[in-house]
């Protein structure tokens, strides 16, 4: 999450708005993206100890198709994709009353309101079930130099 925040900041210092999106996952922590557009495609800034869960370049043509790019990297330590649903767009404006961009305390109530919101679905839930597990090599790269 304070990745995403401290990105999300920093994006809207550059002119984007200052948008996020809950990846939701089974059977593991979610994920935060600070997502943001250039000419008409999606693009994601993250932070995270798996390698596979950081930057996406704005190529993508709708948010659905950004967050399936994080499908095969979104795994546990049992080896298990656990990618399931994302969230719409959360403009973090919302909450500039709050002063969430400066504010010293934490900023509990921006989880729990992604909490609350609709999430959609990524895959039906055969394609769910024939999930193959992650191989070796991936899991490997994917947890390299991971923070412990």
């Amino acid at each position: 999450m304070d990745g995403a925040l401290l990105a999300a900041a920093a994006l809207r210092v550059q002119g984007h708005r200052p948008l996020i999106v809950d990846l939701e996952a089974e059977q593991d922590t979610d994920h935060i993206l600070a997502v943001f557009r250039r000419d008409g495609c999606w693009g994601a800034v993250a932070r995270s100890n798996y390698s596979g869960l950081r930057y996406r370049e704005p190529v993508f043509r709708t948010l659905r198709d950004l967050a399936l790019s994080y499908v095969e990297s979104y795994f546990n330590l049992r080896r298990e994709k656990t990618l399931r649903r994302y969230s719409r767009p959360v403009s973090l404006a919302r909450f500039d009353g709050r002063g969430w961009m400066t504010a010293e305390e934490d900023l509990w109530y921006i989880p729990e309101y992604l909490v609350g919101i609709p999430h959609y679905r990524l895959l039906p839930r055969s394609a769910e079930r024939a999930l193959a597990p992650v191989d070796r090599r991936t899991f490997e790269a994917g947890l390299h130099r991971r923070a412990v």
